[in-house]
């Protein structure tokens, strides 16, 4: 961080899981902090992931180290609220499709050689170590169960660390449209919301989803997007033994607190069009078929209705690695950009409050800085 002192207030744009748990680790830090969103909290993509807690199959070192602190810090969590419904590890449960492109026994190698505690199980073994699976929708090169998995529910978990961010003298500020960061020369000064209402700011993190690339052009910076839209479908509840993440060719699934179920798939995403007035068009048959595919998978193939759905764009960066720190040359001008925002939430909030604080990068985040996409 360029900033030499402690700041004594700083602004968080986005009341997703960055912006809410930096906040947090903010006002634990002692700094008078401002929390502004565009709607109402978890708005954006929080509201709509699938939120599978993993670190599973392949990706660089510095990301599942990162991802494997993230697990910890949820781990600790679940130490606090050991009754929560929002947040379960019960193993999650991966399996691909039977063709050329099957990698479950160089993907359980790999993850063996890791650490990363994984079992290779044959479809005829899965009913013993989790249940709540038709075992014959599984590929004959069988599936790997994760037991170290888990799932959130981050509009529940945004909920309770509002509560305490509340409680710490936090403030938040909803339903403030479009905020932009006011930065003079190479500092920031603080955030102007959509009324015209400007907030001083020592520091200013923007964790506002996919809007965080264009805010951060009007400065002059550059940070590579590659966010599409994201559909994720919750079902009415239903009884079933269901309690692990399911990863399947066709559909993910994963328990809600309410005892339904969360949807998503690829296939489903690239249904969804896009309007010219910026608005979604979903069509019934996408979210019959996801309900149909995962009905394939689960354990008496039940009737599944939908409940409700969010679409919208999932922010991934331009080379679908994380993005966290400070803008390097505007001093005081934080980031978070990223997918996988259930898994890195809590540890992204810890790590950026320490570095707004005391200016000591942390090497955690060494390889996740937005400078990477300056122009060489």
């Amino acid at each position: 961080m360029n900033a030499s002192t402690k700041p004594s207030k700083v602004v968080v744009i986005g009341g997703g899981i960055f912006g809410v748990s930096t906040a947090v680790h903010l006002a634990l830090l002692g700094v008078r902090t401002v929390l502004i969103n565009d709607g109402p909290l978890a708005n954006g993509a929080s509201g709509r992931s699938l939120a599978w807690l993993n670190s599973a199959r392949k990706r660089s070192d510095a990301y599942h180290r990162l991802r494997l602190a993230g697990i910890d810090r949820y781990r600790t969590l679940a130490v606090r609220y050991p009754d929560a419904s929002w947040l379960r590890f019960d193993g999650g449960l991966t399996w691909d499709a039977d063709d050329a492109a099957n990698e479950i026994a160089e993907i359980f190698g790999y993850e063996r050689d890791l650490g990363y505690h994984a079992q290779w199980l044959a479809p005829q073994r899965i009913a013993a170590v989790t249940p709540g699976v038709d075992a014959s929708a599984v590929t004959r090169q069988g599936a790997i169960f994760n037991p170290g998995e888990g799932w959130v529910d981050l509009p529940s978990l945004i909920g309770t660390l509002v509560e305490e961010f509340r409680t710490l003298g936090g403030e938040i500020v909803t339903d403030a449209g479009r905020a932009r960061v006011d930065v003079e020369g190479a500092g920031v000064r603080g955030v102007i919301t959509a009324d015209g209402t400007r907030r001083d700011a020592d520091a200013v993190l923007l964790a506002a989803g996919s809007e965080v690339p264009a805010i951060v052009a009007e400065a002059g910076q550059h940070i590579g997007d590659a966010t599409p839209v994201a559909l994720l479908v919750r079902t009415k509840p239903i009884r079933h033994p269901l309690k692990a993440v399911l990863n399947t060719p066709r559909v993910a699934i994963r328990p809600t607190p309410n005892g339904g179920f969360a949807l998503d798939a690829a296939w489903s995403e690239e249904e969804v069009r896009v309007k010219p007035d910026g608005s979604y068009d979903v069509r019934q048959s996408t979210l019959e078929g996801l309900l149909r595919e995962a009905s394939r998978v689960l354990e008496g193939n039940p009737a599944l209705e939908v409940e409700d759905y969010g679409v919208g764009p999932k922010p991934i960066p331009g080379d679908g690695e994380p993005v966290f720190g400070e803008l390097p040359s505007i001093s005081g001008y934080f980031v978070a950009f990223s997918h996988s925002g259930a898994t890195l939430g809590l540890i992204a909030g810890e790590l950026l409050a320490d570095e707004i604080v005391t200016g000591r990068r942390h090497p955690l985040l060494a390889d996740f800085r937005p400078e990477r996409f300056s122009a060489s």
